[in-house]
């Protein structure tokens, strides 16, 4: 007869913190939420590290380029959805390697010769509003001049007006030569009051601009997740199938970290790609594996050479995976017992592999509740949907604003490659569905609330660092009635005015 496990499979809505004693130093201000994303070993530190431990969902409708940028200024990165063409996850990678950097690449260029309407054509397609005048039109081509929207008014110059009769000719610039610092390009910046710095060579050909908003940016974002090229960082998601091709292109894009995204982990499938990652690249590229939800499971992975894990299957809110097929485990027991194999294996190894939450989360708290059983960080999908970054239509459905919301499993995704068994290709069956979630605006203002609460939630902990919750985190089973307690009850409500 098959194997009986008698543990119940327990979720987050189970378990409540119990406060520990809060000391002087404890405060929201004081908290650390940087966590590891890969493996490292004992005494060293990773070589990626989040500002905040929130990866978002491998999923066409939550991680584009445009979410990654944004979550990637804000502490925590994306992996952009692989079920689309390899082209075009590879070009989503680029867009977010180039959006921030201290030396950028030009990537709108054309000649004194060409007019206007190229300019606003240029412009239109691209949005960049800063335009290198090159001798031949490239990127690195011998500068002559720059083109921005203060140099013409479309309502009045004539469509057919050469450049060069409107440009900021090079004698008129101010330029840095190659081998500038960033520190000191900035200061150019802003002693000259400069929106942009042409940065060039010894034959006068363009090789960089460096933009005043780069720098004003990071200011106003200091988690942001940096490489060491000063772009931001991103990560993307792949599959068991055409990963001998589909890899070597989102390396060439500049991924960071890629994930194989799957339902089912524990598969030989898996071993065979992180072999090619590691017969092609060594440990210069960093791959995530998954979704596991037991020892056992995280143990193949581990021995397979994973840089993290992902644990978790069936508890995101549009997987039907346990429906379909009765696969799973509840969330919160999965990662209790994945947290004592990574111990385990940490202890035996000295080699220490983080571990993701992959679904269950509902409500802030449930966060908390993650981290301090184990989870390293945390991914999610219905969190980040609800955000203008998101990809999907915002949608007024009867009189609340939503915005979409579907599984990879589901008929509108077709993303067979992530519940691939083998055999033929194609979508047996659905294991996820199409949804809306409340819209919610901006994922800044959303995210600082958040993570507002869960500084809170540690204080009262007195934890002031995500080891330190692990460690001193007291956790306490509810029963049905006490989750009523927890709620308002025995009132009134006042009717919120709209």
């Amino acid at each position: 007869m098959a194997q009986i496990m008698n543990d119940i499979s327990r979720t987050f809505n189970e378990y409540l913190l119990i406060p520990g004693l809060t000391t002087k130093e404890c405060v929201p201000s004081q908290i650390c939420l940087q966590s590891p994303l890969v493996k490292y070993k004992k005494g060293e530190t990773p070589t990626i590290r989040l500002n905040v431990p929130f990866v978002s969902a491998i999923m066409q409708s939550v991680s584009d380029s445009k979410m990654a940028i944004a979550l990637a200024r804000n502490g925590g990165i994306s992996f952009i959805f692989g079920s689309q063409s390899i082209d075009s996850q590879a070009e989503m990678v680029r867009r977010v390697k180039k959006f921030k950097a201290g030396f950028v690449v030009s990537d709108a260029n054309l000649t004194p010769e060409n007019t206007l309407k190229d300019v606003v054509e240029l412009k239109n397609r691209t949005g960049f509003s800063t335009i290198g005048i090159t001798e031949d039109g490239t990127s690195n081509g011998k500068l002559l001049g720059i083109v921005t929207t203060r140099d013409y008014r479309p309502s009045r110059d004539s469509m057919d007006k050469k450049i060069k009769d409107f440009m900021t000719p090079f004698s008129k610039l101010v330029t840095a030569q190659l081998g500038i610092g960033l520190d000191e390009a900035n200061d150019i910046i802003w002693d000259n009051k400069l929106n942009a710095l042409p940065i060039i060579d010894d034959e006068q050909n363009l090789r960089y601009f460096v933009f005043r908003k780069d720098y004003d940016s990071h200011k106003e974002n200091p988690n942001e997740m940096l490489d060491d090229h000063k772009r931001l960082i991103v990560g993307a998601g792949i599959n068991t199938r055409d990963y001998k091709e589909r890899i070597p292109a989102l390396v060439d894009a500049g991924v960071d970290v890629l994930c194989i995204d799957s339902s089912d982990g524990f598969s030989e499938w898996q071993k065979n790609t992180i072999d090619f990652v590691r017969e092609r690249y060594g440990d210069s590229i960093k791959i995530g594996a998954g979704n596991i939800v037991d020892q056992e499971g995280f143990m193949y992975l581990a021995e397979a050479g994973a840089d993290f894990v992902k644990v978790g299957i069936g508890g995101g809110s549009i997987c039907i995976t346990r429906e379909q097929k009765g696969i799973g485990r509840g969330q919160a027991t999965s990662i209790i017992e994945v947290a004592r194999a990574r111990d385990d294996y940490y202890a035996k190894t000295g080699v220490y592999i983080p571990i993701c939450s992959d679904g269950g989360i509902v409500h802030d708290y449930h966060m908390v509740l993650a981290l301090a059983m184990g989870a390293d960080f945390l991914m999610m999908g219905r969190y980040f949907a609800r955000f203008d970054e998101s990809p999907t239509k915002k949608l007024m459905v009867g009189n609340n604003y939503v915005k979409e919301y579907w599984g990879e499993g589901s008929n509108r995704a077709r993303n067979w490659q992530r519940y691939d068994m083998g055999g033929t290709d194609g979508l047996k069956f659905e294991e996820g569905v199409d949804s809306y979630v409340p819209y919610a605006g901006k994922l800044k203002d959303n995210l600082e609330v958040t993570l507002g609460k869960i500084k809170s939630t540690m204080c009262s902990c007195g934890a002031l660092t995500l080891p330190e919750l692990k460690e001193k985190a007291k956790i306490t089973m509810v029963s049905s009635t006490s989750i009523i307690e927890g709620g308002a009850h025995d009132v009134i409500l006042k009717e919120t005015q709209g």
